[in-house]
């Protein structure tokens, strides 16, 4: 009986049956040629319309602005941070009274409108200023950088501490009772396991927390902080020119961008030992 040795040479695939032109792509076509249209349109008149000499003239204040900008986002995430852990652990705690005075705030500051909480800073404190003169106050709440800065400290520690709560609460029971079965303190558990492992956990909302902070703070031009938006519209009052809203987009464009990549590039790093 003869055996045979001979293999059948590999094969290539069949060829993929070809997509049905179905209504919902020929509009998603049509829109897709829309928004080209659109841009390259924009980008026409932009460069038609360029002129070099606004651009001279207004781009230090943009400058000026932009730092404002990243100076008041950078303090009021530093400072929320700050206030942002003893909120979490009093949101976790066993004490009624502190879990619901926590939840009470954090609920407040996730549920209004940023913007909303502006106004009552810095228009309804300002209703109370002979009170905050007999306090010695005064000086602080009549500047508008600072209630500003109150306002955003205020509402960012309030959305850290519930993604810094749920990190500590997705960090494995096992840590605690390996922790536990070695005698380490609570105290230490918590500072030297689990803070660690649920701060990996929380870098990614906290990068899109920077992000939305940059966005939203564009507000605090309306109580006239002079910011990158404060600029912008100070420039376009003088110009009635739409590209200095245009330049404003780009530049918050690439300081999202810049952190977008920044941040994935941090999380890359410190996540590369749970990579295999």
């Amino acid at each position: 009986m003869s055996v045979v040795t001979t293999l059948i040479p590999p094969q290539a695939p069949p060829p993929a049956p070809p997509r049905a032109y179905t209504l919902s792509r020929f509009f998603g076509s049509i829109a897709l040629g829309i928004w080209l249209a659109l841009a390259v349109g924009i980008f026409l008149t932009v460069v038609g319309g360029w002129d070099p000499d606004k651009f001279a003239k207004y781009g230090p204040s943009y400058l000026s602005g932009l730092g404002v900008t990243l100076l008041l986002v950078a303090i009021s995430i530093t400072l929320g941070a700050l206030v942002s852990l003893p909120l979490a652990l009093a949101r976790m705690s066993n004490s009624k009274v502190l879990s619901w005075l926590a939840y009470g705030y954090i609920y407040f500051f996730r549920g209004t409108p940023l913007l909303t909480q502006l106004f009552l800073v810095y228009y309804g404190l300002g209703s109370f200023s002979a009170e905050l003169k007999a306090l010695g106050l005064w000086g602080f709440f009549r500047d508008a950088w600072n209630c500003a800065l109150l306002t955003f400290t205020l509402n960012t520690a309030a959305y850290q501490a519930e993604i810094l709560r749920g990190a500590i609460e997705s960090v494995p029971r096992g840590q605690h009772e390996g922790a536990a079965s070695l005698g380490l303190p609570k105290r230490i558990t918590f500072l030297k396991i689990v803070l660690p492992q649920a701060l990996i956990v929380a870098l990614r909302p906290y990068g899109n927390e920077i992000i939305l902070m940059i966005k939203g703070s564009a507000i605090v031009a309306i109580v006239t902080v002079f910011d990158l938006m404060g600029e912008t519209r100070r420039a376009f009052s003088r110009t009635f020119d739409y590209q200095t809203y245009l330049w404003a987009a780009l530049l918050y464009l690439m300081i999202v961008e810049f952190l977008r990549n920044l941040w994935a590039w941090l999380e890359a790093r410190l996540t590369r030992h749970l990579k295999r």
